[in-house]
């Protein structure tokens, strides 16, 4: 199987996975604490646009990375399984406690454990790791740029409205863990 035909179909399985979580854990009013702010659907509309405009950009900006070299795409398949693997891992660690709405469940702690040790939001930086991946596969600066920054940014309000509820939640708890971790990337943001 070609590199490409693998990344494409890991694509559309993050895809179906995604579309699942946003069903299967979806806090509703009586579940938990709401806080979302509408960063759910800004991420979907965010995320959608980035991906079908990048056909666009590559045809009005055709900068072609490296002269479009084949290495580039068993690197972006390397890159998006080791998002998908870090998003999964964050996602498994949290358990229950994970909604794919901004929301406080009642039984909910601030984990340190896992892949929470390093940074606040593991389960963000697997996204942007696999963003960077799609972005990379294109073999087109443009695009790389088109389809990491926009969901990027729809990741740091979420992140800002995310850490809002945390730390309302659990007050210096939440305030102590934030002073020794980084938000996505370990030591530097």
């Amino acid at each position: 199987m070609h590199f490409e035909h693998l990344f494409k179909w890991l694509c559309y399985g993050w895809f179906a996975a995604e579309a699942i979580l946003a069903i299967a854990t979806r806090t509703r009013r009586s579940g938990g604490t709401l806080h979302d702010r509408g960063t759910q659907l800004l991420l979907w509309v965010t995320i959608t646009v980035a991906m079908v405009g990048s056909d666009w950009v590559q045809k009005i900006a055709p900068w072609s990375m490296f002269h479009d070299a084949e290495w580039l795409m068993p690197l972006s398949l390397a890159v998006l399984v080791t998002g998908l693997t870090i998003r999964a891992i964050a996602i498994i660690s949290l358990g229950k406690a994970f909604s794919v709405n901004v929301a406080i469940r009642s039984a909910q702690k601030v984990r340190r454990t896992s892949l929470y040790r390093f940074v606040r939001h593991p389960s963000y930086l697997g996204m942007e790791v696999g963003f960077f991946a799609i972005g990379l596969s294109t073999r087109n600066w443009a695009c790389l740029v088109w389809v990491f920054v926009l969901p990027t940014l729809a990741l740091l309000y979420r992140i800002h409205v995310e850490e809002a509820a945390l730390n309302e939640a659990f007050g210096e708890e939440y305030a102590d863990y934030s002073r020794v971790t980084k938000r996505l990337f370990s030591g530097v943001y």
